[in-house]
């Protein structure tokens, strides 16, 4: 009997023993396990960190870019704007300059017509002056109609007033003194006029 409970005795340990090992086998896994989910959660956490300084940095260099494009494209608009401006202010310059050839050969012209010159010289010249005409409207040049306007301080300038019977014509135009003449819209030289009040 000693040797049954001796052999029963040893039994229940040995078992014992074996649920220590796995106990302890369970638990190292166990720990192993929280050791790798750690470890995971760390790795995912730096990946999550180096994709956030990614995306960081690919904002900032698409920012850049963007600005950059922008600034380029506000250059070359800016310089095709000045390259025209610079045009017409130069054709502005000579337009201005041509406008007494032009008041010359109106005067020439009415002068020719009064004095009843010889009637093909009068031509000539009046062909000269259509064509000149001509080129400066090809180049943007135009004529401000004045005459019968209302007076309008925006293309004309008042030289004198004249008091006028009619009530209509009260705040208008009555003579042209000097043509008055627009480039592209701008005015480049104001029609001198004389205002009826």
């Amino acid at each position: 009997m000693e040797k049954e409970m001796n052999g029963q005795a040893s039994d229940p340990m040995e078992e014992f023993e074996d649920i220590n090992i796995v106990g302890g086998e369970q638990g190292a896994n166990a720990e192993e396990t929280q050791s790798r989910k750690e470890k995971k959660n760390r790795k995912e956490k730096k990946a999550e960190q180096a994709l956030n300084d990614l995306q960081k940095r690919y904002d900032e260099l698409n920012d850049k870019y963007l600005r950059l494009f922008s600034d380029f494209d506000n250059f070359r608009r800016r310089s095709i704007k000045e390259k025209s401006e610079l045009t017409k202010t130069a054709s502005e310059e000579i337009m201005i300059k041509l406008l007494d050839v032009v008041d010359d050969f109106e005067r020439a012209i009415d002068i020719a017509v009064k004095s009843k010159e010889n009637n093909q010289v009068v031509e000539g010249i009046q062909l000269i002056y259509n064509k000149l005409i001509k080129i400066l409207q090809q180049k943007g040049l135009e004529e401000i109609q004045a005459k019968d306007q209302p007076f309008d301080t925006d293309y004309h300038e008042a030289l004198t007033n004249i008091t006028v019977n009619e009530a209509s014509r009260k705040g208008t135009v009555i003579e042209v003194v000097q043509k008055g003449y627009l480039l592209g819209g701008k005015v480049i030289r104001f029609a001198k006029v004389v205002v009826g009040s």
